[in-house]
């Protein structure tokens, strides 16, 4: 992406709220003979493609200048509910199957100094502090706990999903001729979050990795061809931090995390810089997030990859302090970072001014021309429908605020 010339450009972090006959749609679709795949009618094409015009569309009008396709062509629910937010992708790849782990159930695993490992998802720190609220149905926590079933890494990893994105692809081109958009982005699972099914084939975690670096490559590529913006979604970077038991030493955890972002410039190697978004989150789930890692501890890993802008939470209470970290890092020259700006975590809709005066902050700290105003994570799923479209109603609003401040 460009650096801005006159205004602040405005985005968001990929996924947006689905409509409820796309939802059904979906919802009514069969799995093909591997237990995976979902499978594609014409009708259910059509449906598709109408409404992610009609989104790219409505994005424009409000006043995002960098849109997506929402996330609408990624089945995040099936005959078999794999309730994960990564799970379109075990419907582009062979080599899965349901073999019974759950990571919501299985034992507890304990970490050592130097052997750092994941431990199983009810035992993440955050979750086992607060265990009475997390337990507690009405207390307005939301883990994304639907799963009955989860696959695991039987066989080698091969990427079988080209038709899919493929009319990922050419919905979002369809949405950006309608609405006369010069650009637009898709986004794309990172090696680390995909290695996070169990690995019951590989030799080693690392090998699991690497396979699915050679495998995501075939999709970041698709996307790069198609002279789209790919966006890597790659929460494992920071969200990785709460699910090790007992907490580790930071250097402990970066070398840990070193290999994820090797893999992933394994992956990326030899696609242009600046057609590539990273992004950084903490987990989506509506929670506390107190055992979150400092973004201090992981800048320089996540600056480490190999992408032009740097898309990361910052709207949300417990890291919007944060943006002090650009004051003592330098942002590589020709980089971009697009930080939230609105979040997801809540349902109050941020004003247009509140809005400005982030922007306003990140800018005097790596300049105007290197900022784009996006949102915390993914708001489809998360906020209602109503209150998702306001917030990037207010994004763009504070956007134009800010803009004319810092172009006065």
């Amino acid at each position: 992406m460009p650096e801005n010339t006159h205004r602040i450009e405005t985005s968001h972090a990929g996924s947006l709220p689905r409509t409820p006959e796309l939802i059904a749609a979906n919802d009514a679709r069969q799995l093909s003979a591997d237990g995976f795949t979902l499978q594609h009618t014409p009708e259910f094409e059509r449906l598709l493609t109408d409404a992610v015009v009609d989104l790219v569309e409505r994005q424009q009008a409000i006043g995002i200048t960098l849109p997506g396709d929402g996330e609408f062509g990624k089945a995040m629910t099936s005959p078999v509910d794999y309730g994960a937010w990564w799970s379109y992708s075990f419907q582009r790849v062979s080599g899965l199957s349901l073999t019974g782990d759950d990571p919501f159930s299985a034992a507890p695993v304990r970490s050592t100094p130097g052997n750092v490992q994941l431990t199983t998802f009810p035992d993440r720190r955050d979750w086992s502090i607060f265990r009475d609220a997390y337990t507690d149905p009405t207390s307005g926590i939301s883990t994304g706990k639907t799963a009955t079933a989860f696959p695991s890494t039987t066989g080698p990893l091969v990427y079988t999903g080209y038709d899919a994105i493929a009319s990922d692809i050419a919905n979002l081109r369809a949405g950006l001729a309608a609405s006369g958009q010069p650009d637009g982005f898709i986004t794309a699972l990172s090696p680390g979050s995909g290695s996070r099914v169990a690995n019951n084939f590989y030799a080693t975690e690392e090998e699991h990795i690497w396979a699915w670096a050679d495998v995501l490559r075939e999709e970041y590529t698709a996307i790069i061809d198609a002279g789209l913006l790919l966006q890597i979604d790659d929460p494992s970077i920071a969200e990785n931090w709460d699910q090790i038991n007992p907490e580790p030493s930071i250097a402990d955890y970066q070398a840990f995390t070193r290999i994820r972002v090797e893999a992933l410039n394994h992956a990326l190697r030899g696609l242009p810089e600046d057609r590539i978004r990273f992004h950084l989150c903490w987990g989506s789930w509506h929670g506390p997030h107190t055992t979150d890692i400092e973004l201090r501890h992981i800048v320089d890993l996540m600056l480490e990859i190999n992408a032009g802008s740097y898309s990361f939470e910052a709207a949300n209470a417990r890291h919007e302090h944060e943006w002090r970290v650009w004051n003592d890092v330098a942002l590589p020259e020709g980089k971009l970072i697009v930080p939230g700006i609105v979040g997801h975590a809540t349902n109050v809709v941020e004003h247009p001014e509140l809005v400005a005066d982030r922007i306003e902050r990140f800018a005097s700290v790596v300049g105007r021309e290197r900022v784009v105003a996006a949102t915390d994570c993914g708001l489809g799923g998360r906020v209602h429908p109503h209150i998702a479209w306001a917030k990037l109603e207010s994004l763009a609003r504070g956007a134009e605020i800010a803009s004319a401040r810092l172009w006065k």
